[in-house]
């Protein structure tokens, strides 16, 4: 059967995450989308996404894919399936790839973006769904941040900053960078996180510790303890899922034969 890739963006806000839920679990981006590619495709078809993103976590671009039946690869996937979603899904691109290519197994990276809302006096109601607003500890000591920001850099073992849910074979992973990045307005900073892979909530973790060092609650030495130490009851508080957004997955290859592929141009700030 042909494999389809889709690129997807949602507001993580109305949703109980990425993955099917539960009968009475609510809503899921996967189960909006089997929905659709149901009428589609005249019945069941399952959807592998890249990874899983929690309740209230969004999306630029999410990647997954799926297997649809010979007679219908031709159909024009990306606006018949925006034209059955919801509103807070959209696909972002679609497109026929090798049958080896694999959301999930095929991803050498990831990228996410976290946002923070730094303006003590409000915080504007259009971004409050995206941001964590942490206006009321402001002003952050930013270079104390970035200090810490630096220290999850290479490979470690990231157990402290595993949350309970899971069983990864191992906790060590590989972060090509912690850093900030360019907001959309002065009132906000964003900060990205690169890795082969994360854990369960593990930017999340990260990000609530740069909070914590920033509002000089704990030092950069001390979070360098606590990745040694490798115990969750030390580090900080986790963050918000409300100002995480997945902006990219990356491939060796876009699953056409064209090498090295990073499926997103998000812009500044976003999510």
């Amino acid at each position: 059967m042909p494999r389809l890739r889709l690129t997807i963006a949602y507001d993580g806000t109305r949703f109980a995450g990425w993955q099917l839920q539960a009968p009475g679990g609510g809503r899921s981006v996967q189960g909006c989308l089997e929905e659709a590619l149901a009428k589609l495709c005249g019945g069941l078809v399952r959807v592998h996404g890249s990874g899983r993103t929690d309740a209230g976590v969004h999306a630029l671009a999410q990647v997954a894919h799926l297997d649809v039946p010979e007679d219908r690869a031709g159909l024009p996937w990306q606006r018949a399936l925006n034209a059955m979603l919801p509103p807070d899904v959209s696909i972002v691109d679609a497109a026929l790839v090798a049958a080896g290519f694999h959301s999930r197994f095929s991803a050498t990276g990831k990228a996410y973006r976290y946002t923070l809302w730094t303006e003590r006096a409000y915080v504007l109601p259009w971004r409050r769904p995206y941001v964590w607003n942490v206006g009321r500890y402001a002003p952050l000591d930013v270079a104390a941040m970035d200090a810490c920001a630096g220290l999850f850099a290479g490979f470690h073992d990231f157990a402290a900053f595993c949350n309970a849910g899971s069983d990864p074979a191992s906790t060590s992973r590989l972060v090509r960078s912690v850093s900030r990045v360019a907001s959309p307005s002065p009132q906000e900073m964003a900060w990205e996180f690169r890795a082969e892979g994360f854990l369960k909530q593990m930017v999340r973790n990260l990000m609530g510790a740069l909070v914590e060092v920033g509002r000089g609650k704990v030092s950069p030495e001390d979070i360098r303890s606590v990745l040694t130490m490798g115990q969750r009851r030390l580090a900080p508080p986790t963050a918000p899922a409300s100002g995480l957004c997945l902006v990219g997955v990356e491939y060796a290859s876009d699953g056409r034969g064209h090498k090295r592929h990073l499926f997103h141009q998000p812009e500044a700030g976003q999510g």
